[in-house]
């Protein structure tokens, strides 16, 4: 039977009952239910929300952490025909109320007090809310909790039921609404259907190859369409699932022990860093030693990537420096990962290269919330793998540029347009019904798509020179001293950066060059500061034509962060708002 819906992955996934089909991890501890058990509770969720008034085209809002919960929610909304709307824990009430107000969101489930602590102080400005569900924790006057919805809604014909519900939704029915991140302006609600999910697993998951003996980490918060069509993926494929919140997977990984992960290429970035930065305060036997392993990793990933087989005396050298190196290194990942996806942003190749190295395969693709998300993937066979790109489209998507670079897609996975927003709607898509992607792009001779920058962020100095940032920002964030690069100079003489440094890097090279600070202001403003950043510059520059080249920069007081406005959720610079925040910074830079 073919895949029409959503929540047919669903019935594929129940399909192979088994005893420890869904982990919750926290550092408490492990929670875990059988499939049956998850059923039984989704089920009699979908009855209580039936009670509550929840029928097809309604609007469930969704705030929870990475747990079992969240997909029990999603699922029973989806078999009511309703709709979710996923947000992230990050949001703030002001913005929360924007969110529900536009969406009309009838119900919201929260995980904690903490969060339904948001909704309180906001329920009386959103007329269209009429249901408070709470997950865990004491609850308020008024919330429902989630547990008592779930013996309520259990009337001993809950399969029955839940399906009977299932078949009467359609693949072109609304599914979810997605708010962007909003790096410019306000957020847009995303509107997806099932079909556009479904036609994006169905035609992405031989890219992404899990198995029913796998085990799936979900740890990149959910609301990330990302993590979510990977999660369908995982459903599709019967695979088992490990939930846990993104803030506890470091120190959770070598418990949990997952066989594949989806993230961030920040998440990346920071695991990498953390491994080398562990090599530099080694003795210099073990950096040559981890050196030469590295190396090795290198070789092989280049034969593998080329479809050829290590032999020989390097088969041997390489067997060595896997046991004696590189797998003690996977071990701090679990020592069973087989591959990791990454999408949301760039990934810088240096990062890529390092992991496949190390032994473990990764799967970079391209996409956007409006696209469900996948436009394109490395695949994990020889000759679908091109290192430094984002890989070949989808074969149920057709991709073109148009004349001045933008990426234009065109597929049964585009979004039917924005929540309420038909003249923006209008805006993105072509005569010909192409979806703009605002992504500036090439296309190799093999296919293969590389994404130079966003339209938006390309920068156009003075002198009519066109900048890209976001790969000069890459090769800055080599520098074990760089968190985050933030390029300007659009309509300007000359490139200034302004860095946001990782400051557990820089105090400790501090302590070594014996420098006295009271703060880490003082420490960031310090003359010595300045000169390692000018090698950091240096290095960068040298391979940068002369119109790109940084001329100046500052060292900033502090880590830019979701909290203070400069990142989106995702860990995408918001550009914009780093430019007003440090106006007069980067005024002073330019003798303004």
């Amino acid at each position: 039977m073919p895949e029409r819906t959503v929540l047919d992955f669903y019935r594929s996934e129940i399909s192979s009952p088994r005893g420890q089909h869904y982990a919750h991890w926290t550092p408490e501890g492990r929670r875990v239910l059988t499939t049956e058990q998850f059923f039984d509770r989704t089920a009699a969720l979908s009855n209580s929300l039936a009670d509550l008034g929840v029928g097809p085209g309604d609007r469930v809002m969704l705030l929870s952490d990475n747990r079992p919960e969240w997909h029990m929610v999603d699922l029973a909304t989806l078999s009511l025909g309703a709709v979710d709307v996923p947000i992230y824990g990050t949001l703030t009430s002001e913005q929360i109320t924007y969110q529900i107000k536009d969406s009309g969101a009838k119900v919201v489930v929260a995980e904690n007090p903490e969060q339904m602590a948001k909704f309180l102080a906001i329920r009386k400005k959103c007329r269209s809310l009429e249901h408070l569900i709470q997950i865990d924790g004491p609850t308020d006057k008024g919330v429902y909790v989630f547990d008592d919805l779930l013996e309520n809604g259990d009337d001993g014909d809950n399969e029955a039921e839940f399906w009977d519900r299932a078949a009467k939704v359609e693949p072109g029915d609304l599914m979810t609404i997605i708010y962007t991140s909003g790096t410019t302006g306000e957020p847009k609600g995303v509107m997806l259907t099932h079909d556009n999910l479904v036609q994006n697993v169905l035609h992405s998951a031989h890219r992404i190859p899990v198995t029913r003996e796998d085990l799936a980490l979900e740890f990149l918060p959910l609301c990330h369409v990302l993590e979510r069509t990977v999660g369908y993926i995982c459903m599709w494929k019967e695979t088992s699932k490990a939930y846990c919140s993104v803030y506890h997977v470091g120190d959770l990984l070598g418990e949990i022990k997952p066989t594949i992960f989806a993230g961030v290429p920040r998440f990346y970035e920071k695991v990498m860093q953390k491994v080398t930065d562990k090599v530099a305060g080694a003795p210099a036997v073990k950096r040559a030693l981890f050196n030469w392993a590295l190396d090795l990793g290198k070789e092989r990933t280049r034969l593998q990537l080329s479809g050829q087989d290590l032999r020989g005396m390097l088969a041997v050298r390489h067997a060595l420096a896997d046991k004696l190196v590189l797998s003690k290194v996977r071990e701090g990942l679990g020592g069973r990962l087989r591959f990791c996806v990454s999408g949301g942003a760039e990934l810088p190749i240096f990062v890529n290269e390092f992991f496949h190295a190390l032994g473990v395969f990764m799967v970079e693709g391209y996409g956007l919330t409006e696209t469900s998300p996948i436009v394109s993937a490395n695949g994990a066979k020889p000759g679908e793998i091109r290192l430094g790109t984002v890989g070949r489209p989808l074969d149920n998507v057709e991709v073109k540029l148009a004349k001045d670079g933008e990426l234009l897609v065109r597929g049964p996975s585009i979004m039917t347009g924005y929540w309420n927003k038909p003249e923006q709607t209008a805006e993105v898509f072509t005569e010909d019904g192409f979806f703009t992607t605002g992504d500036i792009a090439e296309i190799d001779e093999d296919g293969f798509l590389l994404i130079v920058d966003r339209k938006k962020d390309l920068i156009v100095t003075a002198g009519g020179k066109n900048v890209a940032p976001q790969p000069i920002e890459s090769r800055l964030k080599k520098s074990p001293y760089v968190e985050t690069a933030v390029l300007i100079g659009d309509r300007r003489p000359y490139i200034v950066a302004l860095f946001s440094p990782s400051f557990e890097d820089l105090e400790r090279w501090a302590g070594k060059e014996k420098i006295e600070y009271a703060d880490l202001e003082e420490l960031a403003a310090h003359p010595k500061v300045a000169e390692l950043f000018d090698e950091v510059i240096a290095t960068a520059n040298s391979s940068l034509a002369r119109y790109e080249q940084i001329k100046k920069h500052q060292v900033l007081p502090i880590s830019l962060s979701i909290e203070g406005g400069q990142l989106t959720p995702t860990l995408k610079v918001k550009r914009r708002v780093v430019e007003q925040q440090f106006a007069d910074l980067i005024g002073r830079l330019y003798g303004e």
